[in-house]
Formats: structure tokens, sequence, C-alpha cells
């Protein structure tokens, strides 16, 4: 649950970024471990958000900065990507905005735009892709977080994701959904890794941000094999880029007249 000062706080941020930039904000969403479903108890509010600008400042020559990024005030970081830019994205099937479409928490949303979003974001969804970003994810934070004998407890939750969401995309499950909790259902082994898995929610949600930990064998075991099969998975294989045909035609409708 969100409070609803800080909803508050969040439409305000979200007003002043339209009125200073002259944009208009299709969507915008909670990301990280709030919106994962892990958050500590000094979580920051991670905001994410697409937005447009009148069609006139895309018709230049001069290219133009296609983010907007709030400096980060007490627990709030506000950050987002301009609408060509995340079509740009898309098209790559970048899994953090595909993550975006399916927040379980959203604080603003264009409903006809985003819905023809979507339907692109699903014909556009490469899973091979995907799990390439996952495995490298998961692959840096096992190899620069989890080799001490004693670790940040997050730091787990940020390779055990990764991985679940590697065996969700191998389960033909479509794009990775944001909630923890689904990944757990539905492709985290049961037996001593699940119940691992389970205490270190518990510990994560009890704990502060940076809280340390004994390191976990018998997830640093499943992780580590885990890895090392997805990188024979997807050795030599290759992911095509497709053409932007469905891309230009929304990107076109939404600067069109009803925008």
């Amino acid at each position: 649950m969100i409070p609803d000062q800080v909803r508050a706080l969040i439409q305000q941020g979200l007003d002043d970024i339209e009125r200073e930039h002259a944009v208009r904000v299709l969507y915008a969403c909670e990301s990280g471990s709030r919106g994962w479903g892990f958050a500590s108890k000094d979580s920051d509010y991670d905001v994410r958000f697409v937005y447009v600008h009148p069609v006139d400042w895309y018709l230049s020559v001069e290219r133009h900065r296609d983010v907007i990024e709030l400096p980060i005030s007490g627990d709030l970081d506000i950050s987002g990507w301009d609408l060509r830019k995340a079509l740009q994205l898309l098209r790559k099937s970048n899994p953090a905005l595909l993550e975006w479409l399916s927040s379980p928490i959203v604080y603003r949303e264009d409903a006809p735009v985003m819905a023809r979003f979507r339907e692109l974001s699903r014909e556009y969804y490469t899973p091979e892709t995907c799990m390439r970003h996952y495995l490298h994810m998961a692959s840096g934070n096992f190899r620069e977080y989890l080799q001490g004998e004693k670790v940040w407890t997050k730091k787990y939750l940020y390779v055990l994701r990764p991985v679940l969401a590697c065996r969700w995309i191998e389960g033909g499950h479509g794009p990775v959904p944001m909630a923890f909790a689904r990944l757990l259902e539905a492709v985290a082994p049961e037996g001593p890794v699940r119940t691992a898995i389970d205490s270190l929610l518990e510990q994560k949600r009890a704990a502060r941000e940076l809280d340390e930990g004994d390191r976990i064998p018998v997830l640093n075991q499943f992780l580590g094999a885990e890895i090392e099969r997805l990188k024979q998975r997807l050795a030599g294989t290759r992911a095509d880029v497709p053409p932007t045909d469905s891309l230009d035609a929304f990107f076109r409708w939404v600067l069109g007249p009803r925008a």
C-alpha cells in the first residue's frame, strides 16, 4: 500500500513535470522493490513514467534530451522516458519497460494509449532478448555481491528475481511480471530453496535497506547452478530486431489530433 500523503506528493511531482517540461504523462507506475512486493521499511518510492511532447518538439534538426529525471527528494525517485525513446526500447523488447506495463501500482494512465501500447508490447516481445538481459543482471550481482560470508540481504533477491524471470520465460509464460510473488508461485523450486526464499523475504521486509546477513549456502548453490545452466542454454542464440511499422503508426496516432 502506498500512503495517501505519498501518492499526493507523487501526483504533484507529475503535475510539476507536465507544466515545467510542457509534456503529457501517459503512464506512471511504481518500479523497484515496492513494485516487486518485497520493500524494506525504508525503501525508496521508484516512480517511472512515459511522457509525450507536442508534435513540434519532434520536428527539429537537433535531437533533444529524451529523459526527465527529478533530483531524488527524501525517499522519492522519479524519472521517465519520452514516448519515442520508449518505443525504440520496446522494439528491442526492453525488459524494464515491459515490467512497467505490469506494475501492480499505477499512479497515472491514459487508458486508450496504454491499451494500444500493451498490444504492441506483446507483438514485440522477444524471449531470447529478455533472457539475456535477466541473465546478465543475475550474473553480475551474483559475482559482485554474494561471494562473501556476509552479504547484503537484498542482493539475494536481486539475483533470485532475474534467475526466476529466466525460468518464467523458459516456461513460455510471456513477458515477465513485476510482482515477485507471481514468479515464486510459477517457477520457484519447492523444498529447501523455496523455504530459504520465503525466509529471506520475511527478513527483507522487516530489515532496513542495507542490513547484512550470513551467506545462505542453499541459495548460492541454486543460483550458481542456474546461472551456468542458462549461459549454456543461451550460447549461440540471437534475436533479430523487428521492423518499426506498427510502432511508427502508433507514434503518429498518439501525436495526432487526439493528443
